[in-house]
């Protein structure tokens, strides 16, 4: 299934929204795309841990994660929360997991599924409302 859940990248004062795609499927293979720096992909380790501790499993199939516009360097481990929520929209965990499609979503995520702050908060939620998004979840 695949789900569609949206992030931000920061440059300086300036925010882009990043859409983030997730699609969990048959095979065993788990990847993210889009110019991921290592910060971003390392997010699967800590999404796998998070998502057990809080009582989810993480989908034992193919993950692929589109980060997109794909000529945008994203180099943040706050895409953490975007990719989890996305993950858990995917293989059918959350209920209404197409609602969120109205909210920028940001967040650290430590090995127990708390969500850490971030920097670039301001520029984020500027941009979020430029674009007509409902809120921000951080």
């Amino acid at each position: 299934m695949l789900v569609k859940k949206f992030g931000s990248a920061v440059y300086g004062v300036e925010a882009i929204t990043i859409t983030v795609k997730v699609n969990v499927s048959s095979g065993k293979f788990t990847s993210i795309v889009g110019l991921a720096d290592n910060a971003v992909k390392e997010s699967l380790e800590r999404m796998e841990s998070a998502i057990k501790t809080n009582g989810y499993h993480f989908p034992r199939t193919k993950v692929e994660v589109n980060l997109v516009p794909a000529d945008i360097r994203k180099s943040s481990t706050a895409f953490d929360l975007p990719i989890a929520m996305g993950t858990l929209g995917a293989s059918e965990q959350l209920e209404n997991a197409e609602k969120l499609t109205d909210y920028v979503i940001m967040g650290e995520l430590s090995l127990d599924g708390t969500v850490r702050p971030i920097k670039g908060a301001s520029p984020i939620a500027i941009q979020a409302r430029k674009e007509g998004f409902k809120g921000l979840i951080m």
